[in-house]
């Protein structure tokens, strides 16, 4: 293992561009490339910025259909003849010439970093342009033309992998992902999401916990609208590390969806970048204590462009590398010079924090049954622990 990390990046995946309003904006990568670059974080000794080619056909079999893929094909070269039964042409998903080459860089990125991981060629690989947790084996979903998380893992189970661990942070239920390996016990995917009464795709229930013959394999932990840090980040350490030590993985891939923000418009959790940051740390430190190591880390949603996003992404991609960025360290101006010739905002955030502690009482200290997010996780446990000898 020759340790280190790669940020997986290609100037190109801005081009994942669904068009003027729609809230899946490139320009949080951009925000998120050049922020890495202007606080030093792509210099850092143990990162390597590295450039992947676009994923193959027959790589993207490995989770999508033939009928979805020339379907996504003809879409790109002609928008207008977008197939609405194959997600595509619709409001959340619009076609947009370039759609296949873009989609299929983006996922490039995500399954080269997973080869270089599981290679020993670097110890980490973040793709934050990554994590489009959605789209399905037969069509698009919540901004999400190819799922590379799972092309990711799916790649990982072709090349030997026999436990791949998923541990999803987005607000919204990772239901893509849990679809491709609901009968998979090889892959264990976990999703921290807002509850799915009150936010799409209406999925995530405790109750779903995977196909016959890989029951616990799926684990849904759903936190209740309105939960900022402390309840966030104690319903995290509640269900996750426990399920990981005992699932014991070869490799943890996880995703970093920055939608958790309290900022966010598209969700109701009401979280800071500060506990976002400290969620970031977990899971390296999860990938060092239970699967040597071998970490994937993807980005996902996140739709305040300019004061979230690039800040949440940064210091994940930070960790990765070794050289965490300091939560109280000022954001430099010739960044914030950029935020305002690409969006015309004089509201770029001037710190790498939002003042908030990310502390959480643990689990072990006791629960309370009247507490909503206490209810969340007992429900997850008794749904999915027994399946894996724990206690719930």
């Amino acid at each position: 293992m020759s340790g280190g990390a790669q940020l997986m990046w290609d100037e190109g995946v801005t081009g994942y561009d669904f068009g003027p309003g729609h809230p899946m904006d490139p320009v949080r990568l951009a925000l998120t490339m050049r922020l890495v670059e202007a606080l030093g974080v792509s210099g850092a000794p143990e990162l390597k910025v590295v450039a992947a080619r676009p994923s193959g056909e027959s790589t993207l079999r490995l989770v999508h259909r033939e009928d979805y893929l020339a379907a996504v094909r003809q879409a790109s070269a002609d928008p207008a003849r977008a197939d609405a039964d194959h997600g595509l042409g619709t409001e959340d998903d619009p076609a947009f010439a370039g759609m296949h080459e873009v989609s299929a860089l983006i996922a490039g990125q995500s399954v080269a970093g997973a080869e270089a991981v599981w290679a020993g060629r670097t110890l980490h690989a973040v793709n934050f342009a990554g994590g489009l947790h959605h789209a399905m084996p037969g069509a698009a979903s919540g901004f999400c033309i190819y799922n590379d998380p799972a092309l990711a893992i799916a790649r990982l189970l072709e090349l030997g992998a026999e436990r791949i661990a998923y541990v999803d942070f987005d607000v919204h239920h990772g239901d893509g992902v849990e679809a491709a390996f609901w009968n998979d016990p090889r892959v264990l995917t976990i999703s921290v999401h807002e509850h799915p009464t009150t936010l799409f795709p209406g999925t995530g229930w405790p109750e779903e916990q995977g196909g016959e013959g890989a029951e616990g394999s799926a684990v849904n932990l759903a936190v209740p609208p309105g939960t900022a840090d402390e309840g966030w980040l104690r319903v995290v350490h509640a269900v996750v590390p426990e399920l990981l030590a005992a699932f014991g993985p070869q490799m943890l891939v996880t995703q970093h969806g920055a939608d958790t923000h309290v900022e966010d418009p598209l969700a109701h959790l009401a979280l800071s970048v500060d506990a976002q940051r400290a969620a970031a740390e977990s899971a390296h430190a999860w990938a060092h204590s239970y699967a040597d190591g071998k970490w994937l880390a993807l980005g996902g949603g996140g739709y305040a462009v300019v004061d979230v996003v690039p800040r949440t992404w940064t210091h994940l991609t930070a960790i990765a590398a070794g050289a965490p960025v300091p939560p109280e360290t000022e954001l430099p101006e010739e960044w914030r010079q950029e935020v305002y010739a690409r969006t015309g905002s004089v509201l770029a955030p001037r710190r790498m924090t939002d003042g908030r502690d990310a502390r959480w009482r643990d689990w072990s200290a006791g629960y309370d049954p009247a507490d909503r997010l206490d209810q969340a996780v007992r429900a997850t446990r008794k749904a999915v622990f027994p399946a894996h000898g724990l206690l719930p």
